[in-house]
Formats: C-alpha cells, structure tokens, sequence
C-alpha cells in the first residue's frame, strides 16, 4: 500500500454503507488506501423492489447494488463491517471513531449516513412505504404512467407535486388532507390540467391483500393505483453534529454543510450524499460519493508529502570541462 501509517490503524473510515459510501470507498480502495465502511445495514431505500433511472442498472432491485458494491470493494481490499458507530472525536493528527466493538483510529472520516423519512402518520401508510405508496417522480412516475395517482399532500408544495405527476397520468387526484386548501392561482391551475381535488382528511389507505386499493376519507373511499406523498426528511447527522460540524439553514431545516467536496468545518471530517443533500438520489449519491474520495486523496497525498523523511544532501561529481 502506498498509505503512510503510525499510530492510525487505517486511512479512512467510511460512516455508512449506502450508494455515496460506497461510492466513496470504492474510488480510495483503488487508490490503495486502507479503508473501512462501518453500515447499519439499514439503507434508506431497503423496501423499495426496484430502483429506477440509474443508467446501466435501470430496474435492479437497491439491495442488490449495494451487495454488488461490496463485492466490489473486497476485490481492493476494502473492508464492510456492520456495527453502530457510538462516538467519534477528530483532531489535528487524525479522527477516531467509536462503534459497538470497539475504537478505531484513521486519518480521515467520511460520514455518509443518509436520511430518514418521517411519515405522515396515516394508517397503512408505513406497511405501504416503497411500493403503493412513494415520494419521487422521476423514480416511479413511469410505472404508474396513465395510473389513477393519488398525491396527499402533506406541504403547500404538495400543490407542485400534483402538477409534476400530471406529466404521467390524466387522473391525477389531489387530496389537500390537514395542509389546507390550495389558494386560487394553485386551484385554477389544478382545475386547467384536470387535477381532481378530493377534500377531507385522509383517513387511511385501503388495502387489499397488500395491494393499495384507494384513500378513505372521512365519508368515502377514492380508488387510487398509487399514492405519492411527501415525507418530512430528518437527515442522519447526529454524529456530525457531536463532532461541532457547523449547519446551514433553508426551506428543508437545518443541514449539516459541506463544500462541493463534501468538506465539513471540521477538519478531517467529510460528508456526502442524503446527509447533507436531500436531492441525492442514487445516481447522484454514487457520483459524490466519487467525488469526495478524489478530493480526500487529494488531502492524503499531501499529508504523505508532509511526513516523507527529507531526502539526504548528495555530492554531485566534478566534472571535466574537456
């Protein structure tokens, strides 16, 4: 290996086994770093049967491309272990992480622990989550194209995800729930592209042998093929946050910030995909995850620089003018 180690037992630890940890991992391991993955295996997209629009692996189930990633990654000598990372303390010399079985000490830390969805708490909601019942267009708009698509809204942006799937089906249905109703430019605009708006809060979701039927309202049942509905994201960044990593403020709340590098305000310390980008989705996850192993390489070859021994003074011979 080319890493220069003393008391450090590895280059870098990786926090997180999904798409950008891996990602990242797998770009070091081929710089012939030593590194470490330490995953919950608990990937946020882990009921989801299919993963769509991620070029080359369009349709492949999300649990299979990350089993793939890790026997990728054991081809370069990277190590995948499951463990909970209890603590983690970073200083001028190195990081070190704490996890249920024990410490481990590297040069760098790269935390990629994603998110989690907070439902909304609606009956049959959860035991739907993944399959009858979704958040991203662009991931599973195509298999409900010209499907009845219910969209209970859960935000007044709500609104702009009725309008988004309209783009795949005519019978689009918007069901306003607990947010309110739309204003009248939304309403117009709702009633020009034939969105149904369906009011009353939404009770549950109906099933029938774990297939999505429809909404019960209050008084009625509505048939729906499919519900889209927006979670609240709750980023995974407790870790982050006991390192002192500063935050930035905006609509979605208080995230972590990173640089286009995945670089934190704590030294050593880097962070990338859904913990601190709700926007990632697998494609994008995979090339961060990239990304912030270049840039953490880049940081490594010049620490290697720093602590190569000086080179020693030669003599140089004379030599003979003629």
């Amino acid at each position: 290996m080319n890493s220069t180690q003393s008391d450090v037992d590895t280059d870098v630890v990786v926090v997180g086994g999904g798409p950008a940890g891996l990602s990242a991992a797998l770009s070091l391991g081929r710089a012939r770093r030593h590194v470490l993955v330490v995953d919950q295996a608990r990937p946020r997209n882990r009921t989801a049967p299919h993963m769509h629009g991620v070029l080359g692996h369009d349709g492949l189930p999300p649990l299979e491309l990350l089993e793939k990633g890790r026997r990728e990654l054991a081809g370069y000598g990277v190590r995948v272990v499951v463990d909970d990372v209890a603590s983690a303390r970073a200083g001028e010399e190195g990081v070190e992480v704490t996890t249920a079985s024990g410490v481990m000490r590297a040069r760098h830390l790269i935390v990629a622990t994603g998110l989690t969805d907070e439902l909304p708490e609606i009956p049959g909601l959860r035991e739907q989550w993944g399959t009858g019942a979704v958040v991203c267009p662009y991931c599973d708009g195509w298999e409900h194209r010209e499907h009845v698509i219910g969209v209970v809204a859960t935000s007044p942006q709500s609104v702009g995800q009725a309008q988004l799937l309209r783009q795949w089906s005519d019978r689009v249905v918007y069901f306003p729930n607990v947010v309110g109703e739309p204003d009248e430019p939304e309403a117009d605009a709702l009633t020009r592209r034939d969105i149904r708006v369906e009011r009353g809060a939404v009770a549950e979701l109906v099933t029938a042998n774990g297939r999505l039927e429809g909404i019960r309202l209050e008084q009625r049942t509505v048939p729906v093929d499919v519900v889209f509905t927006g979670p609240t994201l709750r980023p995974n960044d407790a870790l982050l946050r006991s390192l002192g990593a500063a935050t930035t403020n905006g609509p979605a709340g208080s995230w972590i910030a990173a640089d286009r590098d995945g670089r934190t305000s704590v030294p050593r310390v880097w962070a990338v995909g859904n913990v601190v980008d709700p926007r990632a989705n697998v494609s994008v996850s995979l090339g961060l995850g990239s990304l912030t192993a270049g840039a953490v390489n880049a940081d490594l070859v010049q620490e290697d620089i720093s602590r190569a021994p000086a080179a020693e003074p030669t003599s140089r011979a004379s030599v003979d003018p003629r």
